[in-house]
């Protein structure tokens, strides 16, 4: 006997956004990315078609990253000390974008120059051909100086500026205004926190599908229960037809999961953790995996090892049975 499985039909749909511009639309990219676009929760293939499947970005950093674990360094060797390089092996690597992070300082501990900002960012879009995400080095009054030169140098590329927080999104949102980009949108684990910046940054004039948001997670084991349940509850506000939360979600999964003890350390923890390369690269792709279920369109990851796992878990998520 044939079973009528019960379909919801919601109101509302996350808006599309596109990264990247291809010298047709005034860019260089060889390839740009869509995401959003769902009228349904994630995966739920025999309600509607799920436009856009999440996009993989490979976080990179403008220089040597100090702080990293012992196990990324250890992987990527001598490319990370070099972006252009770094950003080529993570496309390489099977990325969809590449995520820049600006450093505060450089390699000889002096604060890192707008013009030394420009000089990564051109470098890595000269290497690769991916759509680029730009982060600042996460202070407001380093993220403004470095991130306006860094967007009239890219103008057309369409890249992502981030991040646009409450005490700093009107410098990045003008500088995405005035040279064609997007931005971020990023706030503590909140609801109302987000739609309130989503609607700051629109009220500024830029349009919505040009905008991401960032809802901010924690890692496996650490708040992860919160984090999910925050974008679950944006996703169904979306569909249920609120405008100011349907724009699509990126987390920042590598930047939590590799700062966690279970990911950064090998010494001195209990024996049954097990393989400390095979606990960290778990760590990441569960909470990829956990935050792509919750409705992530976009995930940053830091080792190529997490993002294959990734890919095929979503290739097999994304099959529609016959």
């Amino acid at each position: 006997m044939p079973v009528d499985i019960p379909k919801d039909k919601w109101p509302g749909e996350v808006r599309t956004v596109t990264l990247g511009a291809a010298a047709a639309n005034g860019g260089t990219r060889g390839s740009v990315v869509a995401v959003g676009g769902e009228k349904a929760l994630p995966f739920m293939h025999f309600e509607t078609d799920t436009p856009h499947r999440p996009a993989l970005a490979m976080e990179i950093m403008d220089r040597l990253p100090e702080d990293w674990s012992p196990l990324l360094l250890e992987f990527w060797g001598d490319t990370a000390k070099d972006p252009a390089v770094w950003a080529k092996a993570a496309e390489d690597a099977g990325a969809d974008l590449i995520q820049l992070q600006l450093s505060q300082t450089g390699a000889d501990g002096n604060p890192t120059t707008p013009d030394a900002a420009v000089a990564a960012v051109k470098s890595v879009l000269a290497a690769t051909g991916l759509p680029l995400i730009i982060f600042g080095p996460g202070q407001a009054d380093v993220d403004n100086e470095l991130l306006v030169p860094v967007a009239e140098a890219t103008k057309g590329e369409r890249v992502v500026l981030g991040l646009c927080e409450d005490k700093n999104y009107r410098t990045i949102v003008a500088a995405a205004l005035a040279n064609d980009h997007l931005v971020t949108a990023r706030t503590a684990m909140d609801v109302n926190l987000a739609k309130q910046l989503n609607i700051l940054i629109s009220d500024m004039g830029l349009p919505l599908e040009r905008v991401l948001m960032d809802p901010t997670t924690g890692a496996l084991g650490y708040g992860i229960e919160y984090g999910f349940s925050v974008m679950e509850r944006l996703r169904l506000a979306a569909l249920q037809g609120d405008a100011m939360t349907q724009l699509p979600m990126i987390v920042t999964v590598g930047y939590e999961t590799w700062k966690t003890k279970e990911s950064k350390v090998g010494q001195d923890v209990p024996g049954e953790w097990g393989n400390w390369l095979e606990r960290a690269i778990n760590w990441e792709t569960m909470t990829a995996m956990t935050l792509v279920e919750s409705g992530a369109d976009i995930v940053v990851l830091r080792h190529p090892e997490s993002m294959k796992r990734v890919r095929a878990a979503i290739d097999e998520l994304m099959t529609v049975p016959e």
